[in-house]
């Protein structure tokens, strides 16, 4: 976290205790001149007693705005990632019948493709502020990929391939069930699952230098003879639609914005809905569809794997608005 960062967060802080203050000194202020008063009418005693109250109560509530300044780094999964791993997989798979658990294990497993989002610390002596505010152990999110394919005896690959085919036989078309099955069926031409999971408040900026760095990743395991010679890469999206009105594809709200660009890129997909196994705070991270506004959805795309190149500086440029 650089030095200018900490202190922007340490003005934030000293703004509220000010503003704390400001309120204490108003509230002394009125109890002094309700004192005043207390000899001229008794009767309007009781009504600025309730005022004082009221002002007290509203002061205890309020704690000002307060900004939390975080810096961000990929780096390589470790054990004790697991548990921030796996829950980042159940709001991609709410309620599904997939050990998340294992799924995180496998992740670690293969430590030389993949990273993780953490925080950014600092060892100096001003950086206690900011990060007693945030886990240092969190897991903000993952981006990696598992051979499809190669690990398909593992139980947990198993339920994971199960879960694709029965929401694409119930979902999808015919043609595009048939397509998937083909795909997972095929030992010759492997398939990759892309997971590209993070908090939702993370800017889409951070997708592109963790996508390229995982590019960079399976081209070395690949070097190596490594079982990361992908034809195709299966990436389950979440988005959001409208419940209230009959809507378009064209004001689905992704959570991952970079996303919506592979939709248009992929060649096959599929959408489902996953209302009714979200929780309001598990899997459904948008604020108007805890109100019923807007359901969650999961979309399945099928990208060709030797296009990843392509996608990212594309995805960059969707960025920025190119």
């Amino acid at each position: 976290m650089s030095a200018n960062k900490k202190t922007e967060a340490m003005t934030f802080e000293e703004a509220d205790s000010s503003s704390d203050e400001d309120v204490k000194n108003n509230e002394s202020k009125d109890k002094s001149e309700h004192e005043e008063e207390e000899d001229d009418d008794d009767d309007d005693d009781d009504e600025d007693m309730k005022s004082e109250d009221s002002e007290e109560s509203y002061s205890d509530v309020y704690k000002g705005t307060e900004e939390l300044q975080v810096e961000f780094e990929g780096r390589a999964p470790i054990d004790p990632d697991a548990e921030g791993i796996s829950q980042l997989l159940q709001r991609l798979f709410p309620r599904a019948q997939i050990n998340c658990n294992q799924l995180a294990q496998l992740l670690i497993a293969q430590n030389f493709v993949g990273s993780v989002i953490c925080q950014c610390l600092d060892d100096g002596p001003e950086s206690e502020t900011d990060d007693n505010m945030v886990e240092d152990d969190t897991i903000f999110g993952i981006t990696s990929v598992l051979n499809l394919t190669a690990k398909k005896e593992k139980p947990v690959i198993e339920q994971l391939c199960k879960y694709l085919l029965e929401r694409a036989e119930k979902h999808a078309t015919k043609q595009v069930h048939k397509q998937l099955r083909e795909l997972l069926d095929n030992e010759q031409s492997h398939v990759g699952f892309l997971i590209n999971e993070r908090f939702i408040n993370i800017p889409a900026q951070i997708s592109v230098p963790l996508l390229q760095n995982l590019h960079q990743e399976i081209e070395a395991a690949k070097a190596k003879k490594m079982k990361f010679n992908f034809d195709t890469l299966l990436l389950l999206v979440k988005f959001h639609r409208n419940a209230a009105k009959k809507s378009t594809s064209d004001e689905d709200q992704y959570t991952n914005a970079e996303e919506e660009l592979l939709v248009e890129r992929s060649k096959f997909s599929f959408e489902f809905t996953v209302d009714a196994e979200c929780d309001a705070g598990l899997a459904d991270e948008s604020p108007r569809a805890k109100k019923g506004v807007l359901k969650p959805y999961r979309k399945l795309l099928a990208l060709e794997a030797k296009q990843l190149p392509q996608l990212i500086i594309d995805i960059q440029g969707f960025i920025n608005g190119e």
